[in-house]
């Protein structure tokens, strides 16, 4: 996957991060171009302020970066940062997540300048705390709107790779992987007798995933056309084809729009669902019906934390449904409505 932007645009000091973040923590490309990605605006902001150029206005898009060296990061305070996150949140529209990802950047900077390369001493991140997310319970699919999502893909008689679609969605709705990790699977990466894969997930970290019996049964069938020696000769290991007559990996963009291409077709379209919440709805359904461990729905779900796993252990709709049943108050019955009645036309 290549940089969604270009590195040449920042100074050397900031390119040596960069490369830091790539093949010493081995982060993905996504991952470093969304930390230099942040990194640009934080800088721009900084120049802009001190050298009195309108924020709201093209040529703060194209301030130089080259200036910001050793002695450029030892001059930032904490009180730039702050002003730099409340400009982040008043003019720019970012919420509390938004903003901690950019000082999730910020704080990675200076910790690798303080602390690894030991450039400088004072880091002006250490006491800023980060903004508090607003805590809500994920968006997912109900067991039923699964099963109409899976049926979608099985009626849709008509479409070339609908073994391959069924499968993906499959893998999505039982394993809870990722985009990028299912994306990234390769033929070598899947057990010969179909019992368990291999999936690269964040900060390139290895993991297992054991399959069920309906993953087998979908990943079985795609695999007999997969295998076809049509596509002996087509260069790419890649597990799943992109189709239409290229037989490279397939994008994620495509799964994307294989997906909600599906959802539509299943009447479960403008409910906010997406590939990510297929992720949601296979840990919610492991957690609540399947009772699952939460330390075992992490490992699966590749969790660095057990506090990020912890989100789908919220109460289940219908826990709750039976808790307010079971209220001695429960039964009792409101008085009849042509009493009330009675007694109004008394009063009057």
């Amino acid at each position: 996957m290549p940089y969604t932007i270009k590195l040449e645009e920042f100074s050397p000091t900031l390119r040596e991060f960069a490369s830091y973040k790539s093949a010493i923590q081995n982060c993905s490309q996504k991952t470093v171009s969304e930390y230099m990605t942040d990194l640009r605006t934080f800088f721009r902001y900084i120049i802009a302020k001190r050298e009195d150029i309108p924020l709201d206005t093209e040529k703060f898009t194209k301030i130089d970066l080259s200036v910001v060296d050793i002695e450029f990061l030892r001059s930032i305070n904490t009180m730039e940062i702050y002003e730099f996150l409340k400009y982040t949140g008043d003019e720019r529209g970012n919420n509390a997540a938004a903003k901690s990802r950019k000082l999730s950047a910020i704080k990675a900077l200076y910790k690798y300048f303080v602390n690894r390369r030991h450039a400088f001493s004072e880091n002006p991140t250490i006491d800023i705390e980060t903004p508090k997310k607003k805590k809500s319970l994920p968006k997912v699919l109900s067991l039923d709107d699964s099963l109409k999502l899976l049926e979608a893909v099985k009626e849709d008689e008509l479409s070339k790779n609908r073994t391959r679609d069924y499968c993906i969605i499959t893998l999505f709705l039982n394993c809870g992987m990722r985009l990028s990790e299912l994306a990234g699977i390769k033929l070598p990466d899947i057990d010969s007798d179909l019992q368990s894969l291999r999936v690269t997930g964040k900060g390139s970290k290895e993991r297992i995933i054991y399959l069920n019996s309906a993953c087998r049964m979908a990943l079985g069938d795609y695999m007999t056309e997969r295998l076809d020696e049509k596509y002996a000769t087509c260069g790419s290991n890649a597990l799943f084809l992109s189709g239409r007559g290229r037989n490279n990996a397939i994008s994620v963009k495509t799964i994307q729009w294989m997906v909600g291409k599906y959802l539509e077709a299943a009447g479960l379209e403008n409910r906010g669902y997406s590939v990510h919440k297929l992720r949601h709805t296979a840990a919610t359904l492991m957690y609540q019906s399947g009772n699952v461990d939460v330390r075992t729905l992490k490992d699966i779900l590749g969790h660095e934390q057990l506090n990020t796993t912890q989100i789908y252990t919220h109460v289940s709709n219908k826990n709750m449904e039976d808790a307010m049943a079971q209220n001695p108050l429960a039964s009792i019955k409101p008085p009849e409505i042509h009493n009330l009645k009675k007694i109004e036309s008394e009063e009057e």
